[in-house]
């Protein structure tokens, strides 16, 4: 009977050739390796890959460790226990990602995966809790109020535009800050669609399509006819007369959307958590506010309802037909 294939062995098999060649031919190989990695990744995820192998760095040089690969599973267990408590469970797993791309880069074997790191970390959550921390939502009242105190300053203009379109599309910031006025597609209801080119999910560019509100197409049009901007420009870029039509930062969008708002607490993720909500609400089904927001998951949508639809679950309805049923009878 022929042999099942068994990936894990042959990534180990290939590692140990790998450890046995010369020098020159490793060196070749991990140099090649991280020219490719630059071109793979996003500028975002290489800058966290660089910020966490600094700060592990760090960490073995205090505790006394080589920072070195290959690195015993037992000093990454040691420092996943050092991290426990000071930051979440999910930040801890996205350190240990980037502690395995270190020695994949080597060409050595993950600590990673070893069973001592796996125990660690469901210890950390064990005893810190796993949750996550979701943006405060912000529903479409809330935003269409602060829109309405909104003047018609170009400050203003452009604030009413990126509103509407985050409030609409259920965009992330990085999204938003990315469309250009060629990708606002006007539609005959006087709605319009924004073609999304690439997203955090959408890494290769297939491309979406993120709806528009008649309204929010309407500010979004007045900004760029009151700013002259060309098919080529970014829609949300800078108010300044004679500003440079660059995008905005996504952390600049947060900082408007705290102002305009008048919250703290709130961001531009803030309102895809509030589109969410506000559809559960209205008792929209869970596809289409999958195609909405464009996941390919349900889990995402109903981590954000998860108030919303405890409120709407049999439990609720139960106990509302028989507090009705108790009404009714004499």
């Amino acid at each position: 009977m022929k042999a099942m294939f068994n990936r894990e062995e042959e990534r180990l098999e290939v590692l140990a050739q790998l450890a046995g060649a010369p020098m020159p031919t490793r060196a070749a190989l991990i140099e090649e390796y991280r020219k490719r990695s630059e071109e793979a990744y996003a500028p975002e995820t290489r800058r966290c890959y660089h910020q966490i192998v600094r700060a592990f760095s760090a960490w073995c040089d205090g505790m006394g460790y080589s920072p070195k690969p290959p690195i015993s599973p037992s000093v990454v267990a040691e420092y996943v226990d050092w991290l426990g408590g000071q930051i979440r469970s999910t930040t801890i797993e996205t350190r240990l990602w980037a502690i395995a791309e270190m020695h994949r880069a080597s060409f050595e074997v993950s600590p990673c995966r070893h069973r001592l790191v796996e125990l660690a970390l469901k210890s950390v959550k064990r005893k810190y809790g796993a949750a996550v921390r979701q943006a405060p939502a912000l529903g479409k009242k809330e935003v269409c109020d602060a829109i309405s105190r909104l003047s018609d300053s170009r400050a203003d203009l452009r604030n009413k535009a990126l509103l509407w379109i985050l409030t609409d599309s259920w965009c992330r910031a990085s999204e938003v800050v990315a469309f250009k006025v060629k990708d606002l597609l006007r539609q005959d209801d006087g709605s319009s669609l924004l073609y999304v080119t690439r997203s955090k999910t959408d890494p290769y560019g297939e491309g979406a399509y993120a709806f528009l509100s008649a309204e929010g197409t309407r500010a979004t049009l007045r900004w760029i006819e009151v700013v002259g901007l060309k098919l080529d420009d970014p829609i949300i870029t800078k108010s300044q007369v004679g500003g440079r039509r660059t995008p905005l930062n996504p952390a600049t969008v947060s900082r408007i959307i705290k102002q305009c708002i008048g919250r703290d607490d709130v961001s531009a993720h803030s309102m895809r958590v509030g589109g969410v909500q506000d559809a559960f609400r209205i008792g929209c089904d869970l596809s289409s506010i999958m195609v909405a927001g464009r996941w390919s998951s349900p889990e995402m949508p109903a981590r954000y309802a998860r108030r919303i639809l405890a409120s709407q679950s049999a439990a609720a309805q139960v106990s509302r037909a028989f507090e009705l049923e108790r009404a009714t009878v004499p």
